[in-house]
């Protein structure tokens, strides 16, 4: 399992249920927008978890995914989280969510997706859990 450095407790994940929520649904919209599977959602996520590990290691450093795919994935995703923060910001007047909460949520979802994917190639199990689980709500305001 990839980082296992990274632990997720069952407190942090109660604590940070609207941005889990909100990366799942940014998740499955992206997923269900194009043709993508399960494999291009891994990849998207792996690359994802990397930028956001560079940035605790103080450097900007942007992974990208060869596959197209993925990288539509990973675009959404980091769409998703940019505009929460605006929110957020418009809200509060502070910046609330910090880059080490999106990485625990980003690697949870990463462990979702091992869990659910079939491992087939052009499998599709991991997005029919999002699509059963993650329904199409308002984003919770409250991450704070």
């Amino acid at each position: 399992m990839p980082n296992k450095d990274i632990r997720l407790s069952e407190t942090f994940l109660r604590e940070m249920e609207p941005l889990v929520y909100a990366l799942a649904l940014a998740l499955r919209r992206a997923i269900e927008s194009g043709h993508a599977v399960d494999s291009d959602a891994r990849e998207a996520l792996d690359a994802e978890i990397r930028t956001y590990r560079t940035l605790e290691a103080g450097l900007i450093y942007e992974s990208h995914p060869a596959n197209p795919y993925a990288a539509a994935i990973q675009h959404k995703l980091r769409d998703a989280v940019v505009e929460l923060r605006r929110e957020l910001a418009a809200q509060t007047g502070m910046h609330t969510l910090r880059d080490a909460d999106v990485l625990g949520v980003l690697v949870f979802l990463q462990r979702l997706e091992m869990q659910y994917s079939n491992g087939r190639p052009r499998g599709r199990a991991f997005q029919d859990f999002l699509a059963c689980y993650v329904p199409e709500l308002p984003v919770p305001a409250v991450l704070t």
